[in-house]
């Protein structure tokens, strides 16, 4: 399983400076590679070496092995843009969003992330310092700050590239460790998990993780987002570029607690867990206007994404179930209808009675699911 662990850098003012003039560097550099490459129909990574290579190397004073890795950046990005248009991300062929798309070369950011490999890039972890290669020579000693956790699975596992990422004036390395993979103990049961907008998270035991205060927090930060942007003041546009990240920061945040506290129990009782299969929800709801905003600041991806790998890191099972009518079916006698739920908060079944909490009935579906949809697919792992 693959990881990334962030540690932020501590250099000096003469050391950012370098750093700052190497991303520009890199990334103006990266810009002439996109443009020959986009120019020339070019796009694999060895091909287009032939192309600009020396040219990089020549006019921007790059070494050999930045040279190659701002052409692999560049080959990447014309790697994902173009499975992006074959998967029908960017639109229809055809459309405003496709066409701009495949009209112009990528650009990248003058402050945008440059990787490195350990050639460029050493750690000396004990003594919490890299030695890092920039456009003015290599830095040695630049000091760096993380956890004891962060400083042991680095030490432990940490493969391949870095990035250097300037984010808000702070410089960070993002490292990729290759941690073991944590056998998947066989679930005595699952945990059924109901995401929601009221509630984030509703378990099958009856916890609901409520989603008051982020609704609360992101609501305070749009409307204070328009009165700034109403102002057009400097101070007001400053105010505005320092709080660009903080309702994601806030939500990412809550989203990493929940996680943990799910995935904690579910281990501590030797379950698994049943997510719902939420993949293109956005496309196939419609809402009232008012509600849209709502719905695509709901960050249910990242929630689940944040559940799977934490439960991989702790060997908890994890599947994925059909969605279709958890919300309307009763959990006791598997009675379906709409008039199962008169309200957001209310299940009352119409055939049996049965009278519960509607997502915490919607999360007991799931977790049913999840344990016919796990012996089925086990059944026929043991079969063939």
């Amino acid at each position: 399983m693959r990881l990334v662990v962030q540690v932020k850098l501590l250099p000096t003012p003469e050391q950012a400076e370098a750093l700052e003039a190497t991303l520009n560097a890199v990334n103006r550099a990266a810009d002439l590679v996109s443009r020959m490459a986009f120019e020339r129909r070019c796009f694999r990574n060895y091909a287009l070496r032939k192309h600009c290579y020396q040219a990089i190397k020549q006019a921007f004073g790059l070494s050999a092995q930045p040279a190659q890795h701002v052409i692999k950046k560049v080959a990447d990005a014309y790697t994902t843009l173009h499975a992006n248009i074959r998967a029908g991300n960017l639109g229809r062929p055809g459309s405003t969003r496709r066409v701009s798309a495949e009209a112009k070369p990528i650009a990248f950011r003058a402050q945008a992330a440059q990787p490195y490999d350990d050639r460029c890039l050493s750690w000396q972890l004990d003594a919490r310092t890299v030695s890092i290669w920039t456009a003015r020579g290599r830095i040695k000693q630049m000091a760096f700050t993380g956890s004891a956790e962060q400083l042991a699975v680095l030490a432990a596992y940490r493969r391949d590239e870095s990035d250097l990422v300037c984010r808000d004036g702070a410089w960070f390395l993002i490292a990729t460790c290759d941690v073991p993979d944590v056998p998947v103990a066989a679930p005595d049961g699952f945990v059924g998990v109901d995401l929601g907008i009221v509630n984030i998270a509703t378990t099958s035991d009856g916890t609901r993780h409520s989603g008051k205060a982020l609704s609360a927090h992101r609501h305070r930060q749009r409307e204070l987002r328009r009165r700034l942007q109403a102002k057009r003041t400097t101070s007001a546009r400053r105010l505005l570029k320092r709080r660009r990240r903080k309702e994601a920061r806030f939500a990412a945040d809550t989203n990493h607690r929940i996680a943990k506290r799910i995935v904690t129990e579910a281990a501590r009782t030797g379950r698994g867990i049943a997510l719902e299969d939420l993949h293109g929800i956005r496309e196939r709801v419609r809402l009232r206007r008012p509600q849209r905003v709502t719905l695509h600041s709901w960050s249910f991806h990242q929630l689940g994404s944040f559940i799977a790998y934490k439960a991989a890191r702790h060997g908890v099972a994890l599947i994925y179930v059909d969605p279709a009518y958890t919300s309307q079916g009763c959990s006791a006698c598997g009675h379906v209808d709409k008039r199962n739920r008169p309200d957001q908060e209310t299940f009352a079944c119409t055939s049996c009675g049965f009278a519960e909490h509607a997502d915490v009935n919607a999360a007991r579906n799931i977790a049913a699911r999840g344990v016919a949809g796990w012996a089925v697919s086990h059944a026929a792992d043991d079969a063939a």
